[in-house]
């Protein structure tokens, strides 16, 4: 009897199909999460964006400095009359 080679790459290639799948499944979590995690994910959230702005404020004329044009030499005033 003879065999097809053709047919022996498929079957490998739709084996290692199937398991990558297989170990890509979740896994059933026995987890709870109480209401203090919700209050503790909002003060987290809160705690960021005051951090954020602080931050900002502290740099705020480095900043701002950043983003102004430069200004050229013939709009500088030398004081010469």
């Amino acid at each position: 009897m003879k065999r097809d080679m053709r047919a022996q790459p498929i079957r490998t290639r739709l084996f290692y199909t199937i398991l990558f799948a297989w170990l890509l499944m979740p896994l059933p979590a026995a987890a709870y999460l109480d209401p203090t995690t919700g209050s503790m994910l909002i003060s987290a959230i809160v705690g960021l964006f005051a951090s954020l702005v602080l931050a900002i404020k502290t740099y705020w004329y480095r900043i701002k400095a950043f983003f102004k044009p430069k200004a050229s030499k013939s709009d500088v005033d030398d004081g010469v009359a």
